[in-house]
């Protein structure tokens, strides 16, 4: 009767262990800790800073790996970005896909027109079965679509791409998406 106590005890040691690891396709809940940690510190650097504006800036954190993206009105903005997140601990790399926004004389009807884009990529990525919408960063600016975060295998990557180039009024698709490391 010990021993089979013993045997129970130590199975439900291992595998509790097991559900806290990461696996191939997951990240253990101390990577999603830290990741969490490592996205706050990022934003909240990028708010106080002068240079940048946070509000067009997206940052998602996988294993460490920020990822920028969204439409910055400077190349000073760009660098100012990137330099920033480097700096935070806990970052091994920073993929800066941050685009410059061409011109800056937008009308209403076009900062209307992108904002009614968006949703409708965001509405599409959400209806198609094979895409993760919740993976996926929309922005627009001019009518070019960006599609920015980390999804799980170039077929997701791929198949975002082809639903936001689907979207009536889709001038063009810049997909920044990554591929998760695994």
């Amino acid at each position: 009767m010990k021993k089979a106590v013993a045997v129970l005890v130590a199975s439900a040691a291992v595998l509790s262990m097991a559900a806290c690891s990461a696996t191939r396709t997951q990240r253990s809940a101390g990577e999603q800790i830290d990741d969490a940690a490592i996205l706050t510190s990022v934003k909240s650097k990028l708010v106080a800073d002068k240079t940048t504006d946070a509000g067009d800036i997206n940052v998602d954190v996988n294993r460490g790996v920020v990822k920028l993206s969204g439409f910055v009105d400077s190349a000073e903005q760009k660098s100012q970005a990137a330099s920033i997140a480097r700096n935070v601990d806990g970052v091994t790399s920073v993929q800066n896909d941050l685009a410059v926004k061409k011109g800056d004389g937008s009308t209403a009807g076009e900062v209307v027109d992108d904002s009614v884009l968006t949703a409708k990529v965001k509405a599409a990525l959400i209806a198609d079965s094979s895409t993760k919408a919740h993976q996926i960063n929309v922005e627009t600016n001019q009518g070019v679509v960006q599609l920015s975060g980390f999804v799980d295998n170039a077929a997701a990557k791929t198949a975002a791409a082809d639903v936001a180039k689907s979207v009536t009024g889709v001038k063009d698709v810049k997909n920044e998406l990554s591929v998760k490391s695994y």
